[in-house]
């Protein structure tokens, strides 16, 4: 049942030290994230958002954009991604040398006046030039479409209305799209009808699947696009994470818990759960809170405990009779 819509394989990107990094209070130290980044780079992810090229007034956080890039160790199989939010952004991201540059703007014009300070119209013509910038570059241009499932302002976000915004980023030159439930609005027919009606009238376009675990049904979401034909998915280890500009929206799916969910189903990530739970367990300590992710409090599915000596002696006794 489970295997007859589903691909043989689920790419999955890693976008805790971008996304989730960005919202934490206490600064995270360079080091630290240097070190996260090349554990993660081991791990069989496809895709890793190492940080935004953003102003250190508005994410001090990501203040050490560059550093963190100089620093790190690239895997070949891996691609490292930076948010570029303006031109100033994309010049560091060519000093940088990152592989793909992410572009934000939303599906919702509300939802981009709070979060951007700019109409869509604005943040396209921004993204036209930021475009013709990188010509002859071997930096490759994603773009997401946040608000695409729902804003906060204006309510679910119709279907029409995304697929514009796609032929918009595709006239301008963008390569590929994510599609954001930046809320955590989305629900899973929606999630399904919508990457379905993309998957038809754009069946070449490389689409990642961003979601937002905000009401629950992240998870939900994540195999409904998968039915629909989506087949890389955004993910943030220990669920960390959420846009500061929608009320109460909560942070990204859980790496660990997209991974064991389609792992148990069958679905191959090429991921190494087990050291990818190792890293999320340290988390807490790193951060100074706790995290959202399940499988690293709970363990896997398939693990066992030991009997306390009480049972085991009441076994013994049991066995006799």
């Amino acid at each position: 049942m489970f295997a007859q819509n589903f691909p043989s394989k689920v790419l999955i990107n890693e976008v805790a030290t971008r996304d989730g990094f960005q919202s934490e209070e206490v600064f995270i130290p360079t080091e630290k994230k240097i070190d996260m980044i090349n554990r993660l780079s081991l791990l069989g992810l496809n895709k890793i958002e190492v940080t935004s090229f953003v102003s250190p007034k508005a994410i001090p956080n990501l203040r050490d954009a560059e550093q963190v890039m100089a620093g790190i160790t690239r895997h070949p199989n891996v691609t490292y991604v930076a948010l570029v939010p303006n031109e100033r952004g994309v010049e560091r991201a060519l000093a940088s040398k990152v592989d793909e540059v992410n572009l934000v703007m939303s599906v919702s014009e509300s939802h981009n006046l709070a979060n951007m300070r700019m109409t869509c119209d604005q943040s396209l013509v921004q993204f036209k030039q930021i475009v013709k910038r990188l010509e002859g570059s071997d930096i490759k241009i994603n773009a997401s479409l946040a608000t695409a499932f729902g804003c906060p302002f204006e309510g679910i976000t119709p279907p029409q209305n995304v697929i514009d915004t796609i032929h918009k980023y595709l006239d301008i030159g963008v390569q590929s799209i994510s599609v954001a439930d930046t809320t955590g609005m989305a629900a899973p027919r929606q999630v399904y009808d919508l990457c379905t009606q993309i998957k038809e009238m754009f069946p070449s376009l490389e689409t990642t699947l961003h979601l937002h675990n905000t009401r629950g049904m992240g998870l939900a979401n994540a195999l409904a696009g998968i039915n629909a034909g989506i087949v890389q998915l955004d993910a943030s280890l220990g669920g960390i994470g959420g846009c500061p500009y929608a009320p109460g929206a909560t942070g990204n799916i859980c790496t660990e818990d997209l991974v064991h969910m389609l792992e148990s189903i069958g679905l191959n990530t090429g991921v190494d759960l087990a050291s990818l739970l190792t890293i999320a367990r340290e988390l807490p300590d790193l951060l100074g809170h706790d995290i959202s992710g399940q499988v690293a409090k709970a363990g896997l599915r398939t693990e066992t405990r030991p009997l306390s000596n009480s049972v085991i002696e009441l076994k013994r006794r049991m066995s006799q009779y």
